[in-house]
């Protein structure tokens, strides 16, 4: 699975607009994105108009591809594009950050290291 987060930018003065908005998402788009593979998609702001995306799914390039092919996706752009900040639209490739840390893999990590250290270490 492939976890992404990505930023992106709404002028501050529309943030209010740009939350009550993804309060009451378009049931076919929240389909669309659901049948596209985004899964485990959240959104976050702050004050100044900054917003942090994240999800997961087995192929970002794939489920980005295959939501700019659904007639939804652009209908829910063009509604959302005088929200954004220039250049700071999905549509404009929102800016992908790069995971740098998870718990998760790391700690089992620590239990596959764990279980290999003990399975070479203990002799019959």
């Amino acid at each position: 699975m492939e976890r992404v987060c990505f930023l992106m930018r709404v002028e501050p003065e529309q943030l209010d607009e740009y939350i009550a908005r993804h309060r009451s998402v378009w049931p076919e788009m929240l389909e669309a994105l659901r049948d596209t593979g985004w899964r485990n998609y959240s959104l976050f702001a702050d004050d100044s108009g900054m917003i942090i995306g994240y999800l997961e799914t087995e192929n970002f390039a794939a489920a980005q591809a295959e939501m700019e092919h659904t007639a939804i996706n652009s209908a829910w752009q063009k509604s959302m594009s005088p929200l954004f900040a220039v250049g700071g639209s999905f549509d404009d490739s929102p800016t992908r950050l790069t995971e740098i840390f998870n718990l998760e893999d790391q700690l089992a990590a620590i239990t596959t290291d764990t279980e290999h250290s003990e399975r070479t270490t203990t002799r019959p």
